[in-house]
């Protein structure tokens, strides 16, 4: 039923959302505070060459509890970096990215 009414699984709108919070820090238009969380691993002159930083990864901070690998800072960059590296650099609209994050999300759940 959930593939007919083109709904995702609550695990992957949760990465739709955090997806979209990373999307638009990056582009300028989130709150200080969200963009001050997260590290691009191209903002790391040690990291700046490495394929993270030309994928646009972000860095994931280590935690010791899965209580600290739910914080926002650790779930959106794990959530961000699996994406794959055409939906992360490509330089389009919000909505653009919108739709194409989902059909990304769709297409892992049901399609695979």
């Amino acid at each position: 039923m959930l593939r007919e009414l083109h709904w995702l699984l609550i695990t992957k709108r949760i990465d739709y959302k955090l997806c979209l919070l990373v999307h638009k820090s990056s582009i300028g238009r989130s709150p200080a505070y969200i963009v001050d969380m997260l590290t691009a691993a191209g903002d790391v002159p040690s990291l700046a060459t490495l394929r993270a930083a030309l994928n646009a990864d972000y860095i994931v901070p280590r935690t010791n509890s899965r209580f600290g690998d739910r914080a926002f800072l650790v779930a959106a960059a794990q959530a961000w970096n699996r994406l794959p590296a055409n939906l992360k650099t490509a330089s389009c609209s919000t909505e653009v990215f919108k739709r194409r994050l989902k059909t990304f999300l769709f297409n892992c759940v049901y399609c695979d």
